[in-house]
């Protein structure tokens, strides 16, 4: 792997749907660089501090949440001159989204009181009352015609069908939930999901025009859904729960066909490889070497000695027989959003395979084989996994735990990379859509990193597997 040298960032970072530009908060500004040579292609300067960034679908527009102002403004990257600026005034703004057309900005007022489509066209706008979220309750159909937005009046939950060349209401229609938490059009567009809060295990299947096709409850008297996943495919359907376990359901019955549980203990028979990170120290015969106190010194002082530098330590992956038992932690009974549960759920690109994080085993991730419906890999870190993301392009997927390397897993093995930066740690990380580029942030800087070879051919088993750092 290559990597660039670290940039600084305040806030949110984001690569443009066309993977061609990466856009970087730094306090008020944003930056626009190059994704091949990271040099600054344009430099806007917002009024406040940005919340957020999110390109238009088209990558020509720009959008930066300034929420504690609260304000949007948007930029153009082919006509600088050009600015939109969005207030809502007394309502505030809680959240802005770009429409897939890339020509209207969806705003959600403070206290969900109305949401609000801004034409960048005509200035026209068209209002929505009573959304049901800041940030979530909206989504749109793929081919972009469609939005499907949550509103709740009278206690109970609405599904909002609007046209998104005109913005008008196609239809309403209740849902049968308690407090509705999300919504999620199919990938080819033929359904839509809601699923219930956490305090009642439910999941809708709806058609366009407001039929229930289908309504799933795993079990009664527990926390609920947490996480909802819909497969690349469309085929399936994954809903993880505070149960710790992840059921799929099908896309032609609605019905459940399999069932992952996350158990401490991991026995035989299983095939899955459980890859576990284990230091690596350095292989050097010292017997005959004689050290001054001063290098010595200077070597402690750069945490050289005891690898605290990036670069200093090493780690890798060790192979580890079952049964084992991961290290978990007991939730709290006595505070809200138990951290238990299935909190990271991802289908891979192809969808042959999904990841989980099961909340109160933290340092582990689960890797599943759809297609022979079983357990394909475990990854044990030795620090609680921050984020993990798929290659778009291929089966390849990263994660990290802050720490100063970044970790890999394919069909052919798991991998540990040293990043080559002094104190860096990674926090999060994002590819772009064609997957020829990897975004790496720390807390307060980021660098890119490339793959300078292709994926690997799957030639040996993973159980042969106990790569260390590149």
């Amino acid at each position: 792997m290559e990597f660039t040298e670290a940039f600084k960032q305040t806030g949110p970072c984001s690569f443009s749907p066309d993977a061609r530009f990466l856009a970087i908060a730094v306090d008020y500004r944003l930056v626009v660089r190059d994704v091949v040579s990271l040099k600054v292609v344009q430099l806007f300067s917002c009024v406040d501090k940005i919340s957020s960034v999110e390109w238009a679908p088209d990558s020509e527009y720009i959008l930066c949440g300034l929420y504690k102002r609260p304000m949007v403004q948007a930029w153009s990257l082919s006509q600088p001159d050009w600015t939109c600026k969005i207030d809502e005034g007394p309502a505030g703004i809680a959240y802005a989204r770009w429409s897939p057309d890339s020509r209207h900005i969806l705003t959600t007022s403070e206290f969900q009181l109305r949401l609000t489509v801004w034409s960048l066209v005509n200035t026209a706008c068209v209002h929505v009352q009573w959304p049901k979220h800041g940030s979530r309750g909206v989504s749109f159909t793929k081919d972009g015609k469609f939005a499907a937005i949550c509103t709740r009046r009278d206690c109970k939950d609405y599904i909002n069908l609007l046209s998104c060349h005109s913005w008008q209401i196609m239809s309403v229609f209740a849902v049968d939930t308690v407090d509705l938490a999300g919504v999620e059009w199919s990938p080819d567009d033929s359904a839509i999901v809601v699923w219930d809060s956490l305090l009642e295990y439910k999941v809708l299947i709806y058609s366009p025009d407001g039929r229930c096709l289908f309504k799933y409850l795993a079990y009664e008297s527990g926390l609920g859904v947490k996480a909802v996943a819909w497969s690349p495919c469309g085929q399936f359907l994954a809903v993880g729960s505070y149960d710790q376990a992840v059921r799929t359901l099908n896309h032609l019955t609605w019905k459940t066909f399999a069932e992952f549980s996350h158990t401490a203990s991991i026995r035989s028979p299983c095939s899955a490889a459980v890859f576990k990170e284990v230091d690596d120290p350095w292989q050097f015969d010292m017997s005959e070497l004689c050290i001054s106190e001063g290098f010595s010194r200077n070597m402690q002082d750069n945490g050289v000695e005891n690898g605290t530098e990036g670069g200093g330590s090493r780690v890798k992956y060790t192979v580890m027989d079952v049964p084992i038992t991961l290290p978990s932690t007991k939730p709290a009974t006595d505070k809200p959003n138990p951290k238990q549960g299935i909190g990271m759920l991802s289908w891979s690109s192809d969808s042959h395979y999904f990841f989980t994080r099961n909340d109160n085993m933290p340092t582990a991730l689960w890797i599943w084989d759809i297609c022979r419906l079983e357990l394909a890999a475990v990854l044990v870190q030795k620090d609680p996994i921050r984020a993990a993301a798929w290659d778009p392009n291929c089966t390849r997927l990263v994660l990290c735990t802050e720490s100063h390397h970044l970790y890999m897993w394919t069909p052919s093995g798991a991998w540990c990379v040293n990043i080559p930066l002094p104190n860096f740690r990674i926090v999060d990380l994002k590819w772009n859509s064609d997957g020829s580029c990897l975004l790496l942030k720390d807390r307060d800087s980021f660098c890119c990193a490339a793959f300078i070879s292709a994926l690997p051919e799957e030639e040996h088993d993973q159980s042969d597997d106990t790569s260390e750092d590149e």
